[in-house]
């Protein structure tokens, strides 16, 4: 073992120490009216972990948090780890039935809930015998007062006084379970360690452009991966959370304006959303820096916003990658081209992140690289300190994900001449037409620049010729008349024309609490009483 003059194991709690040690006057956190400074940020922590012990939860157990992005989510980022207990932060959108499966897997003592969720808990009554203790935030919904449970600010108030602080055994030690979407059956949970949290954390702050000086604007869910890790990043650097429970366009450049917020991470398709509502015409994004992943985005979206005048960063990674894993580091030559090839360069997922480093790959079957061709279809394949531990209590899967000595992402790319890789398909979502390879994002990306297109999602469908072909699903922007033929011919005039759409139906796309559209859900619905290839 090295000695402890040399080394100290990481953890993401160091950072509010620190934060709190050297900010205490700065605002920590911001939500309507309210602010909390580094130094109350901080005690509010500390009371919530003596009272998470008072209530039986101790070194290892789990801690569920089912809330929007409001301070008390935060503060579950920092409370149950000081316990040496490990989060379970839980996608709101989730079913009653999928989150007592979470809440019975992960085996958690305790549930924190939004009383906007109250109908949900009600749900599950009977189902989860190990939650032994309830508490309820009322924020914008009163009390549910039929749901046992104690309100959150008693339950702070409730706390002995002293510090409860119980440090890990490790730093590779869980700290947090999070919960994939479970589209291939029920979810599965990512075990974050320590270690890895701070590193992530800080690999994340350092590519997005946070300082002490930034505002950050709560648009990503903090349940999806930690927010990217940026629960932990932002305070590490001493920034300001600026909280936000609803993600609404006028909202958002409300704060932006009146908060001076910095910085905010975003799935493209909420920048469709930002960039296509009726504030957009008056909003000026001059100052703003954006980090959008959770789906490639089509080189449009960023064109777009770009002319808003925020700047894009755009990553890739997944939840076992504790968020994104890669970035698209820009290089300086790149401000001197044209904007659209401005925008296809930025489209691409990139490189490692600077913590990440060198655990990237794209390979064949035989676990062997793909040429870097832009060309060659191969499985991107990561490996690092920001790798998940594995799945909870599932080595099964765990094994499977790691097959090789690298985790498998089931992502395909092509690797190109400059060391970036460029996302083609999820291995599930490319399109095998008469034996050809369709990407369906390559379709998608095509079809974007539509002037008439706001969204597009792509999918393969039956067909008795070609076994399947490309269907697409549009959703227009306001105002525009676009047809099926458009949409066909548009395509067919920009790539070949095998891989253009034979349909087009047009409506409102299903989404994940992130943004991120289901495809599943629109390939299901095509293929409902037919054999599919997946």
């Amino acid at each position: 073992m090295p000695n402890s003059v040399s080394f100290q194991d990481l953890t993401p709690l160091s950072f509010l120490d620190r934060s709190a040690s050297v900010y205490p006057n700065k605002p920590a956190v911001i939500y309507n009216d309210a602010t909390y400074t580094y130094a109350e940020f901080d005690e509010r922590v500390t009371r919530l972990a003596s009272a998470l012990r008072q209530a039986g939860v101790g070194k290892g157990d789990r801690v569920a948090f089912m809330l929007p992005n409001i301070p008390p989510m935060l503060e579950g980022h920092y409370g149950p780890m000081r316990l040496g207990a490990i989060l379970v932060a839980i996608n709101i959108r989730l079913s009653a039935r999928e989150i007592a499966y979470i809440l019975n897997h992960s085996g958690a003592k305790a549930l924190v809930f939004d009383s906007e969720f109250a109908d949900t808990v009600r749900g599950m009554d009977g189902q989860i015998p190990g939650v032994e203790t309830f508490v309820q935030v009322a924020d914008a919904v009163p009390m549910a007062e039929d749901v046992p449970s104690v309100e959150y600010e008693e339950f702070l108030a409730s706390a002995p006084d002293g510090d409860p602080r119980e440090a890990l055994d490790s730093e590779l030690d869980a700290v947090s379970i999070n919960y994939t979407s479970g589209t291939t059956g029920m979810p599965k949970g990512v075990q974050y360690h320590a270690r890895g949290a701070y590193l992530n954390a800080l690999g994340e702050i350092l590519e997005s452009d946070v300082t002490w000086r930034s505002a950050y604007l709560w648009t990503l869910p903090m349940f999806h991966c930690n927010g990217w890790c940026h629960t932990w990043g932002v305070t590490a650097v001493g920034a300001t959370h600026v909280c936000l429970r609803r993600v609404e366009a006028g909202e958002i450049y409300r704060l932006i304006r009146e908060r001076g917020v910095t910085n905010m991470c975003a799935a493209p398709t909420v920048l469709t959303m930002l960039y296509s509502a009726p504030e957009a015409a008056e909003q000026s994004l001059s100052g703003l820096t954006i980090m959008t992943a959770g789906a490639p985005p089509a080189p449009q979206v960023i064109r777009t916003i770009e002319e808003m005048g925020a700047f894009i960063h755009h990553a890739y990674g997944l939840t076992e990658t504790y968020g994104p894993h890669t970035i698209c580091a820009i290089q300086p030559e790149w401000s001197q081209l044209p904007q659209d090839e401005r925008a296809r360069l930025k489209s691409r997922q990139g490189v490692p992140f600077v913590i990440a480093e060198p655990g990237l790959r794209v390979v064949n079957s035989k676990m062997e690289d793909v040429p870097k061709d832009g060309e060659t279809m191969g499985e991107v394949v990561m490996r690092g300190n920001n790798v998940m531990s594995g799945y909870f209590e599932d080595p099964d899967a765990t094994a499977a994900a790691f097959e090789g000595g690298w985790f498998h992402s089931g992502d395909l790319a092509v690797w190109h001449s400059d060391g970036y890789i460029e996302l083609q398909d999820r291995a599930k979502d490319i399109i095998i037409s008469g034996g050809e390879n369709i990407s369906s994002q390559q379709v998608e990306k095509v079809i974007m620049e539509h002037p008439g297109v706001l969204e597009v999602c792509v999918v393969g469908v039956p067909d008795d010729r070609w076994g399947e072909v490309p269907k697409a699903f549009v959703v227009p922007r306001t105002g525009a008349e676009v047809g099926e033929d458009e949409v066909i011919q548009f395509t067919r005039e920009r790539i070949a024309r095998f891989k253009a759409p034979k349909y087009v139906e047009f409506g409102d796309l299903p989404k994940t609490a992130t943004g991120k559209i289901q495809k599943y859900i629109l390939r299901e619905k095509e293929w409902e009483g037919r054999e599919t290839r997946i």
